[in-house]
Parts: C-alpha cells; sequence; structure tokens
C-alpha cells in the first residue's frame, strides 16, 4: 500500500503540475545517487490557467523540486532533499554551460561565460508538521499550512494537517491520508464533472485503487459511505460511455459500409486508400452525405469532398 500511495502521490503531482508546466518524476541527480520525486519548471505561456489551480499554481510558479513525504519528515530527511537541491542546480548550470560552447564556442575566451540560472525551489510536502524542521530553519507562515524558510534558503514547507478545506488546496490535501484524504475525495466528488481536478486525480484514484480502501472500524463515517457511492457511480458511468462509444462506432462502421456498398452497386472502383477513409470516418453527417451522394454518383470524386 504505501508504494502505491507514493506513486500515486507522485503521479498526481506530475499530472497537475503538467497542465502549466513540464512536470517529470524521479529525475536523476547525476552527481549523486538520489533522485527528485517531482521536478517541474513553469511554462510561460499558460499563466492564467497556473492562476486558476490555487495553491499548486502558486507553489510551481518557479523551477521547483516537489519532496512529498508520507510521514513527517525530521532534519535529516529534510537535509537530504537540501543536498538534492544544491546538486540539481550544480547540475543545471552545467548544462547550461554546454550547451552555451556548443552554440557559440569561444576559444580566445580565457573564462567562458556563466549562463543565468534560476536556483530551483525545494517545495517540503509533509502530512504533520515538522516542528523540528520549521524551528530548524526559521520558517515563517506565509498563508494556512505554508511556510517559507529563511531567506536564502529557497524552501517552502506545505503542512497538509494545516491547509484549510477549500478547493484551492484541494489537489494537495488528496495527498494526505485516512479522514482527510476522504473528505479531499469527497470534495473532489462534489466538482461539476468537467472540473480540471476530476480530469487530473479520478484516473489516478481508479488506476492505484485508491476508490477501494477500506477504513478501519473506527474511521467509518458517512464520508466514506459517500466517497464509495460516488466511485461506483463514476465508474457506471465510464461503462455506460464505453457502451455508447461502441455503439457509436458500430453505427459508423455501419455507415461506411453502406456507402462502399452504393459505390460498388454504381460500378465506381474504390482504390484501398479511399476506403480506409471511408471506413475511418466516424461523423455520422458525413458519412450520411456521402451515402447520399454515392448513390448517384459517377465518380468517387463526385462522393468525398477531398476528391471534389
Amino acid at each position: 500500500m504505501h508504494n502505491r500511495s507514493d506513486q500515486f502521490t507522485k503521479s498526481l503531482l506530475r499530472d497537475g503540475l503538467s497542465l502549466v508546466s513540464t512536470a517529470e518524476t524521479e529525475v536523476e541527480v547525476l552527481a549523486a545517487t538520489q533522485k527528485i520525486d517531482v521536478y517541474s519548471v513553469p511554462d510561460p505561456t499558460r499563466e492564467s490557467d497556473r492562476a486558476g489551480m490555487g495553491l499548486l499554481g502558486e507553489l510551481s510558479a518557479e523551477p521547483s523540486l516537489f519532496e512529498p513525504f508520507q510521514g513527517t519528515p525530521g532534519l535529516r530527511q529534510v537535509r537530504q532533499c537540501l543536498r538534492k537541491q544544491l546538486t540539481w542546480h550544480h547540475e543545471l548550470e552545467r548544462r547550461a554551460r554546454s550547451a552555451t560552447r556548443s552554440v557559440a564556442p569561444d576559444e580566445d575566451a580565457d573564462t567562458p561565460p556563466q549562463p543565468a540560472v534560476a536556483f530551483p525551489a525545494l517545495v517540503v510536502i509533509s502530512p504533520g508538521r515538522p516542528e523540528t524542521v520549521l524551528d530548524a530553519y526559521r520558517c515563517e507562515p506565509v498563508q494556512a499550512g505554508v511556510y517559507h524558510a529563511v531567506p536564502g534558503l529557497v524552501m517552502r514547507v506545505v503542512v497538509l494537517a494545516e491547509l484549510p478545506r477549500t478547493r484551492a488546496t484541494l489537489l494537495l490535501r488528496l495527498l494526505g491520508s485516512g479522514r482527510r484524504f476522504r473528505e479531499a475525495v469527497a470534495d473532489l466528488a462534489a466538482l461539476r464533472r468537467d472540473a480540471w481536478e476530476k480530469s487530473v486525480a479520478v484516473p489516478l484514484l481508479l488506476h492505484f485503487g485508491l476508490d477501494q480502501q477500506e477504513p478501519t472500524a473506527d474511521e467509518e463515517d458517512e464520508v466514506s459511505a459517500e466517497i464509495r457511492a460516488w466511485f461506483e457511480e463514476y465508474k457506471q458511468q465510464l461503462r455506460n460511455e464505453g457502451r455508447d462509444e461502441g455503439r457509436n462506432e458500430g453505427r459508423a462502421e455501419e455507415a461506411a459500409r453502406a456507402v462502399l456498398t452504393a459505390l460498388r452497386v454504381r460500378g465506381i472502383a474504390v482504390p484501398d486508400a479511399a476506403r480506409e477513409r471511408i471506413l475511418a470516418e466516424k461523423d455520422p453527417e458525413t458519412l450520411e452525405r456521402w451515402h447520399e451522394r454515392a448513390i448517384v454518383a459517377a465518380s468517387l470524386a463526385e462522393v468525398l469532398d477531398e476528391l471534389s
């Protein structure tokens, strides 16, 4: 379960951040045997989208290493993340220097130009309040559940237990566990069907089987019942949509074959490329138009729009 939850956490962060960034998981830090859980670089063309993503959008406004923990981290674990942050910045500088030399080599220069590389932020996501970490790095609250470390240390600490129950924090609250996770799923279920949070989170919840988590006896409550009912309803909708899609594809194939039959009756030869084009068409109005033309056509060009 731990590994499944860990993979869900990384996948949810990656897919959410990918809406407004270039995001990837388990990024290797070549100078050390470490991996960044999720690394995100903001896409400047998606600033308006990022503004609508709540807290996750705020945290991804600059290149950032996201390091979520299943348990509340201590100093040793956060120091390992800081080591990754420093090592990764060094690697980014090395890559930038290599790229500069390959694009514009300057053999006369004694010292190659040092390209400016933004220092990536470190975002530590903790289920509980990491007191020793907050004290050691003089972290100050900037909003409920979010702390910034002492100036000069580009580190943010997100405490899931302290995040307000709002839509702005929803995707991050889904990284929690127990009742906090179930409340986040209930909030997710209450959103409109086309909400961006659902498009990101629901496929991952189903893929990792987190819809099947059973609370212990003392955790059983009305929230759990609501969640199970919503997941069952959602999966039923998916099955219905799948059946509808299958029926629509069957109708499209039947209509396409009717077009081919009409052409054959008219004695019109249909090359393989045109046959594939007709069979690949799924729009019922297009297929109906082709069928009406094929009944009276004297050539294939009179039927297919692209040959007219």
